[in-house]
């Protein structure tokens, strides 16, 4: 390898390339599917099959290529719909980027450059083929039993029928009349932005188990305001519109439809109007379930839906007098119909598996204790449920597994580990400290018989130097990397921050990988503190919501607190000289930081920064800091344009032009005040760059670009 380490992280998609993800498990568990590109550095995906053969004395697993996009001569540009949602999801690959079975698992269908392909996941069926279906197509899933195809396209949800070759649109914008299919705004079968963006909820549409009918979201944009990201660098190109809703303003009007093959439809009176957002959705053996969440998101609902009329019953209504976790796999359901659900008590998120009686009367108990906080339900089915959560150290997230035999933990080494399991198979996936990379093992009644194998590379640096800490009273887990090079007490090091900080995102892992560009950035010649404090996620509720009503000041003293103590655990620090830098809260975070603490840092990188809450979308920003017409004070408290004459210290701010969750106009607004103030600073726009800021060129010459921008902000020698 002659690669640097910033254009091997950026040439490999930070490590994505090649690695194994995505798993499904077959209901009998003798096959596992998932994707995987050929190589570290190939970005498009391919779609895998592991068979596993039991034989007498020696289970045997053979691994076998279903898909390779390039194969069957796809994988052209993806329409623009397939942009936005890879962008939602932070997908940074290309080619068979998703994928849906049917319910026997004999075939899977995807959606390859907005056409529509199916393939036989058997070891002697068919290889893949085209599907007569309209173009672009998104997010084709077949029915039960794998004779149909359904997807969206252009807002309607159609069905292609793999027999016979017909297509046909089922529901569609044109059955709200002319209007609504020249405006654009109404779609069936697809997720609102926020949804995609905030909730996890990426999909419309879901099948009923007996291929009958599908539940349906229907979402009317046309309340939501228009923003408009423009390429300056391409003026000849008009702006792209988009429906963003920012805070305080109108939300996408979602309703629900269950609609048969027929095309006849039943609507499902969800909403009542207090229960604006559409959480998720499933369909079980019995009937659909549904979470129905409040604007405010201090009350939600778990819904069972009649399929025959649409009626919906109340199963459970929770509510919290700050906000309630999407808590991602719930609501499943157990092959004896009892409901996999969490409710936050003692200061922990508890799993309760109850039938829907003791749902509705209340009487439901948790089945973990509350020394676990769980983090999400991985799988439920047959009588088992497999979940993710942490125990004292949110750095490591663990298995646990809820059955007839009471709760065991699955796996018992430290790290970070997920993973599926169906019909006695399980497939876990770890990351540790020892190794930067994730292993997959493929378990069978409870015996390893495969390993899954990652083609990713290996990257190009040093072992960590990294220690762990606890930092100050309020135990904030915090990371500290000082370069592989130094020698304790040979040299004074500056300090780089290089936190996220905020809600949603956890920096601070028991794995390697979470910090190889930490490490870089520490060989650089820093000492680098990585540092997870109030709001971010692992340590429970009332951890969660120490930061409701005011983004800025808990999670800035968490940085500072967590900066004091990694130099009383290593004297070599020099806090004379400590830059911060920081992508999206992390950007709005080190922005903040040299401009509400310059006496502790003294120059920052903001990368992507919010710097106004009102600019920021409706779900994620009133969830903490409230609507801005009832809330104003801490819209105040939180935003920086407040800050603009305090700057004092170097400050460059980095933003992508087509960005469409931050948008740019943070960055420009900020920077329109700090000029009126009179406050140098440097913006670094970055044209036709989204949020991700993906590109191979830009991913790379950013990382020297702030490191550059660091040494000279701190009276460092210039990089060699």
């Amino acid at each position: 390898m002659t690669d640097s380490f910033p254009r091997q992280q950026a040439r490999t998609r930070r490590f994505s390339l090649g690695a194994p993800r995505s798993f499904q498990i077959a209901p009998d568990g003798r096959m596992v599917a998932f994707l995987r590109s050929k190589g570290g550095s190939d970005p498009v995906t391919c779609l895998w099959a592991l068979d596993l053969a039991e034989g007498q004395d020696d289970p045997a697993a053979a691994e076998r290529l279903v898909v390779d996009p390039a194969a069957i001569g796809a994988g052209a540009d993806e329409p623009a719909e397939e942009r936005a949602r890879r962008e939602r999801s932070r997908e940074q690959a290309g080619g068979v980027v998703e994928f849906a079975t049917d319910a026997g698992f004999t075939m899977a269908a995807f959606a390859i450059a907005g056409q529509v392909f199916t393939a036989s996941l058997t070891p002697d069926g068919d290889g893949p083929r085209r599907v007569t279906a309209a173009s672009p197509a998104i997010d084709p899933r077949p029915d039960p039993a794998g004779r149909m195809v359904a997807y969206v396209c252009h807002g309607a949800l159609r069905i292609a029928d793999l027999a016979t070759g017909a297509d046909d649109e089922l529901l569609g914008p044109s059955r709200d009349g002319q209007d609504a299919v020249a405006s654009g705004d109404i779609s069936y079968g697809l997720a609102e932005f926020v949804a995609a963006e905030e909730m996890g909820r990426m999909r419309g549409y879901w099948w009923a188990p007996d291929g009958s009918a599908l539940l349906v979201a229907r979402v009317d944009n046309s309340p939501v305001q228009r923003w408009y990201i423009a390429d300056p660098a391409n003026p000849a190109q008009p702006p792209a519109k988009i429906a963003y809703p920012a805070a305080g303003t109108p939300n996408a009007r979602v309703s629900l439809l269950i609609v048969r093959l027929d095309g006849s439809t039943v609507a499902v009176p969800w909403d009542d109007g207090g229960f604006e957002y559409l959480a998720t959705a499933t369909w079980d053996a019995a009937a659909p379930l549904v979470v129905a969440l409040s604007r405010d998101q201090r009350r939600m609902r778990l819904l069972r839906i009649d399929p025959a009329t649409g009626a919906t019953t109340v199963l459970r209504e929770d509510s919290d007098a700050c906000w309630l976790d999407i808590v991602p796999g719930v609501p499943a359901t157990l092959a004896d119909g009892r409901i996999a659900w969490t409710a936050d008590r003692e200061g922990a998120r508890r799993l309760l598996l109850a039938t829907a009686q003791e749902l509705t009367t209340g009487t439901a108990q948790p089945v973990t204790p509350p020394s676990l906080q769980v983090r999400a339900v991985l799988a439920a089915g047959g009588d088992s449920v497999l979940m993710s959560g942490s125990r004292d150290d949110p750095a490591q997230i663990g298995l646990w597994r809820y059955g007839p035999d009471g709760l065991t933990e699955v796996c018992a080494e430290p790290g970070v580990h997920s993973g599926v399991q169906a019909g006695r198979t399980t497939v876990l996936a770890s990351r540790t400290m020892d190794d930067p990379g994730q292993t997959v093992i493929v378990r069978r009644d409870g015996g390893q018989v495969a390993a899954i194998g990652s083609l990713a590379e290996r990257p190009a640096l040093p072992p960590l130097r990294i220690q762990f800490l606890q930092a100050g009273p309020r135990r904030i887990s915090t990371a500290l990397l000082l370069p592989s090079w130094h020698e304790p007490g040979s040299a004074r090091l500056p300090v780089l921050m290089d936190p996220y900080g905020g809600p949603h995102a956890q920096r601070v892992l028991a794995a390697a990988d979470a910090f190889l560009t930490s490490q870089w950035f520490a060989d650089q010649g820093f000492a680098v503190v990585v540092a997870d404090g109030r709001g971010t996620p692992g340590r429970g509720p009332d951890w969660d919501r120490a930061v409701a009503g005011d983004l800025a000041e808990p999670v800035l003293q968490d940085q500072a607190d967590a900066l004091t103590a990694a130099a009383q655990a290593c004297g070599d620090l020099d806090l004379g000289k400590v830059g911060i830098r920081g992508w999206s809260f992390g950007g709005y975070l080190a922005a903040l930081a040299v401009l509400r603490r310059p006496d502790v840092f003294h120059a920052a990188v903001a990368g992507a920064p919010v710097t106004d809450w009102r600019l920021y979308d409706t779900h994620y920003t009133e969830r903490y800091l409230g609507h801005p017409d009832q809330d104003a004070a801490a819209y105040e408290r939180s935003s920086l344009f407040g800050d603009a004459a305090k700057l004092s210290r170097p400050l460059m701010i980095i933003h992508g032009l087509a960005d469409d969750n931050v948008v740019v106009a943070h960055t420009l607004r900020l920077s329109s005040a700090l000029l009126a103030a009179g406050r140098p600073h440097q913006v670094l726009p970055l044209s036709g760059v989204t949020h991700m800021a993906s590109q191979e060129q830009v991913a790379e010459n950013l990382l020297l670009l702030q490191v550059d921008f660091l040494r000279d902000a701190l009276g460092l020698p210039a990089r060699t």
